[in-house]
């Protein structure tokens, strides 16, 4: 079988990615364009992508694609009814990064609680060494000890975020977009609850029609002003002018983002205006990316392939 790598650099240089057991395997660094997708598919049998687009536009003229293999857990790069269309499976890496993303979850919102960036800038500019006291606490801050955690999106990586805040005594509660989540473990409740209660927000919900731009201008109107927003979701979860507006204008604290919309961040983007760290965090897009995980990411997709091979089907988002 032809194999097409299209975004081999996407796992990083440092991990390897050795396809060579399970067929003949083309390996490109990046993939963007329509036309570099389109070219490179022509003649396989197998895709493993991240971020390429793979829809009726960059398959159509590739007859014998059988099964694409994400690289991620997410697959909105793809045109699951065009690939339902087609016959062509569509696999995801399933729970590879879950602990790493409630841990960068976390991250980011401790450090928007406890003012580290202001604090850390405090001593390296010379001001801690020149006061006459052992402490300093200008910029006051609190426990996440008795606050109200507040999730969207309970799935694998929403669930360990849960576990975690309850650990450090919060009361978690969630909200399902869709409506079906099988949770028992916290309270369930409506959009405005969630908005209205939490001191927390942390969003963990897949993009999809229900979920794009859900977090809104009135969304935010609705939080509370000492509110703290992480997403480490999908950038698009976030409508990122209204986010701009609502910082801007205190109507929350602070967010903590490892996504935006449109990556890597554009320079019209107004979240890049904002440089204040203490009242927005931004890391591009690496939630996902330790060391263990993206290993588990390539051994996973090699199993999915494994699968297929075998006439097993396994991981498939489009049955």
């Amino acid at each position: 079988m032809k194999i097409a790598v299209l975004e081999r650099h996407s796992v990083g240089p440092d991990i390897p990615v050795q396809y060579e057991h399970l067929g003949e395997v083309t390996y490109y660094r990046n993939t963007t364009t329509v036309q570099e997708v389109r070219e490179r598919v022509k003649n396989v049998d197998i895709i493993v992508a991240n971020k390429a687009p793979l829809g009726e536009e960059t398959l159509k003229d590739a007859p014998n694609v059988k099964l694409i293999c994400e690289l991620a857990t997410g697959f909105d790069n793809v045109d699951l009814a065009y690939c339902k269309s087609r016959g062509i499976s569509v696999c995801n890496v399933v729970d590879y990064c879950s602990g790493m993303v409630a841990q960068h979850t976390f991250a980011l919102a401790l450090a928007l609680l406890e003012k580290l960036p202001h604090y850390d800038q405090y001593v390296k500019s010379g001001a801690y060494s020149a006061q006459d006291r052992f402490s300093n606490f200008d910029l006051p801050f609190h426990e996440l000890e008795g606050m109200t955690w507040g999730i969207m999106g309970m799935g694998n990586i929403g669930r360990r975020v849960a576990c975690i805040a309850t650990a450090f005594g919060c009361r978690v509660i969630f909200h399902s977009v869709t409506g079906s989540s099988c949770c028992r473990d916290y309270p369930q409740v409506d959009k405005a609850t969630l908005l209205a209660e939490s001191d927390v927000l942390s969003l963990h919900c897949p993009l999809s029609d229900l979920t794009r731009g859900i977090i809104d201008k009135d969304a935010l109107h609705r939080m509370k002003n000492t509110a703290i927003l992480v997403n480490v979701a999908r950038g698009a979860v976030v409508d990122n002018l209204a986010l701009y507006e609502a910082l801007a204008a205190g109507e929350i604290a602070a967010a903590g983002l490892d996504v935006v919309d449109g990556e890597p961040l554009q320079t019209t983007n107004p979240l890049s205006l904002l440089k204040d760290s203490n009242r927005l965090i931004i890391t591009p897009h690496l939630a996902w990316a330790s060391v263990e995980a993206r290993t588990r990411c390539v051994e996973e997709v090699a199993k999915n392939i494994e699968a297929f091979q075998r006439g097993e089907l396994r991981n498939v988002v489009n049955p």
